[in-house]
């Protein structure tokens, strides 16, 4: 039985100093056949634990409704086999620049504001949660002879509210519920942010990217003893459609880690492997020194600008980092694993029928409602897809300005069946319109905010839509989930037809890839396609947009297989025509790596 303490000054290991040198690894970014490769990494780059979120809207999409929860302990067990301790964080808010902060949109839409607080009805469903998943935690604590050493109570909360009675009630919570490790909470190194996301006696962590100094000084303001940790070392940064990259010099960011040891602090690497927001979950971020400015929507690849790159191989930063490591690690390192095999050639997608949007919202979507007004994506029960909104303009009327108020997020707008606007503003004006007519707008969700005071906001449009200044009202509204695509049999329902003299409209294509040999990793390019959700073998790789800067998508090697692989690509403005050429074909290439 191993023994995990907080000392008055030091983390003990039964009752020995220990440093944490730990490294932030999604276990739902990363191919489950690849955990052990990515694990073994870290443990060359000189770490002696892994670091993991737990997504809930993953693992519960619907309420009740559970999809692969035992994942994480699958993943501790193969923390253990790799040698590495682990700490949990198990939120229920993760940020993670994941959707909705990793809160599920069928509690955050009816509860809005109440939710990250003491309101009644939120925490039970926090509690029906944890009592799910915490399970799998307690199984595997040190004590017990598993890896998990420390479980973080919240995320960050002191940069969202302070509600201490909801702190308290958390830890208390996590308490009952079996844990037996030491608890922690990890802020910004902000007085405010440390005062309001603190639970007396629970260890507090801070969170900063350099200014190791002045930030463990902070943190050591509010908390007098104890070990000193850096929760998240931002090493890297996360990447917005349509904004340039941010990279971090690797001797620069080898100098922050540095300092951060040099003061005798643990430290957790954020990211040590980024990974990819498979299947939709990427976030966004408000805009402004508030976050409360413009949308801006999260790239699919969480490279990161980490150590070990998306598809698993070391970059500069990595022997950097594990040069600082090693002058910390207890004997030798262990050798650097060769890398995850790549695609040998590339491979042109035959792309050969499709099925307008229309008729695939028609096959797969939800129920049509009308009402008074647009419903939005939570009303709808949709968490990422897309809703079509349906209304009439009367008349005889004259020429007046067509308005979108409160649209979230992108909108394609059609007035009597032509393509008349894609807007994505707030408060959006498609142009002049004459009554009678009929208006469809669809409005493609991209994806819903992670962090700041706009956490688990509505999707769809939420003003109403409105010809001069009069409302117009009648709206039916339908609703299309990106996972109604993967289900058993959907696909049978979709009434496709050959791609052969296709306009390139929005729709559902369907293809093959043929690979030749023996697969590995590579990435997807869909050049002269728009924007988008694209699948290989029912493996959803993440959005494309050609609003760059990330070009291609990773395809992790086990997704692929020899021979003959289903392509699906979800096209929502509009594919290149005619698709069957070769300028505007998708394909594998084998250097790809998800930029």
């Amino acid at each position: 039985m191993t023994r995990f303490e907080v000392g008055e000054r030091d983390f003990l290991l039964d009752g020995r100093p220990v440093r944490l040198l730990s490294g932030a690894l999604h276990y739902f970014r990363v191919h489950e056949a690849q955990w052990d490769h990515r694990l073994a990494m870290l443990r060359a780059m000189g770490l002696n634990c892994v670091e993991t979120y737990v997504p809930w809207n993953l693992h519960e999409p619907r309420p009740g409704e559970f999809r692969d929860p035992e994942a994480l302990g699958r993943f501790l067990d193969a923390a253990r086999a790799a040698g590495l301790w682990a700490i949990v964080r198990p939120g229920p808010y993760i940020c993670a620049e994941w959707e909705n902060g990793g809160l599920p949109e069928w509690l955050t839409g009816p509860l809005g504001r109440r939710v990250r607080t003491r309101d009644a009805e939120y925490l039970r469903a926090v509690d029906a949660w944890f009592g799910r998943l915490l399970p799998q935690v307690v199984a595997r604590q040190c004590d017990a002879g598993g890896p998990v050493i420390m479980v973080q109570a919240e995320n960050e909360y002191g940069s969202y509210g302070s509600d201490g009675a909801y702190l308290a009630w958390l830890v208390d919570r996590l308490r009952a519920l079996g844990v037996r490790v030491p608890l922690c909470t990890s802020d910004g190194p902000e007085d405010h942010m440390l005062s309001g996301g603190g639970v007396p006696g629970v260890l507090a962590t801070v969170n900063f990217g350099s200014g190791a100094r002045e930030a463990l000084a902070a943190l050591r303001r509010h908390q007098a003893g104890g070990p000193l940790m850096c929760m998240e070392f931002w090493c890297g940064w996360f990447t917005h459609w349509g904004r340039a990259q941010e990279p971090r010099a690797p001797e620069e960011a080898a100098g922050a880690l540095r300092e951060i040891l040099e003061c005798g602090a643990s430290v957790n690497i954020y990211m040590a492997h980024g990974g990819t927001s498979f299947g939709g979950w990427a976030g966004a971020n408000r805009a402004g020194e508030l976050q409360d400015g413009a949308l801006r929507s999260t790239v699919t690849s969480y490279d990161y600008g980490a150590p070990v790159d998306e598809r698993g191989r070391p970059t500069e930063k990595f022997w950097r980092f594990r040069e600082v490591l090693a002058g910390y690690a207890e004997g030798p390192l262990p050798p650097v694993p060769e890398p995850p095999r790549v695609l040998a050639d590339p491979v042109r997608a035959v792309v050969g029928e499709w099925a307008p949007a229309e008729d695939v919202m028609a096959a797969l979507g939800g129920a049509e409602v009308e009402g008074g007004g647009p419903a939005t994506f939570e009303e709808l029960g949709v968490d990422r897809g897309v809703v079509r909104y349906r209304v009439a303009v009367p008349g005889p009327r004259g020429r007046y300005p067509l308005r979108v108020r409160g649209l979230r997020d992108r909108a394609v707008v059609c007035v009597d069946g032509e393509l008349r606007a894609v807007v994505d503003t707030e408060d959006a004006v498609v142009g002049e319109v004459a009554g009678p007519a009929s208006v469809e707008v669809w409005v493609a969700s991209l994806g819903r905010v992670n962090y700041g005071p706009r956490l688990g906001e509505s999707k769809g449009i939420v003003g109403g839509l409105l010809h001069e200044r009069q409302f117009l009202h009648g709206v039916r509204s339908r609703g299309l989930r990106l996972d109604a695509l993967e289900e058993a049999g959907a696909l049978a329902r979709v009434p496709f037809r050959a791609v052969e003299g296709a306009g390139g409209g929005a729709g559902l294509y369907r293809g093959t890839l043929t690979v030749a040999g023996r697969p590995g990793d590579a990435g997807l390019a869909l050049p002269g396609w728009r924007h988008g959700f694209a699948w290989i073998n029912g493996f959803c790789l993440g959005r494309y947009w050609d609003e760059g800067p990330q070009r291609t998508l990773y395809v992790p090697g086990p997704v692929l297989r020899e021979g003959v692989n289903e392509l699906l690509v979800w096209e929502w403005e509009g594919a290149p025509a005619p698709v069957g050429e070769e300028a505007g074909a998708p394909g594998l290439y084998p250097c790809a790596a998800g930029r």
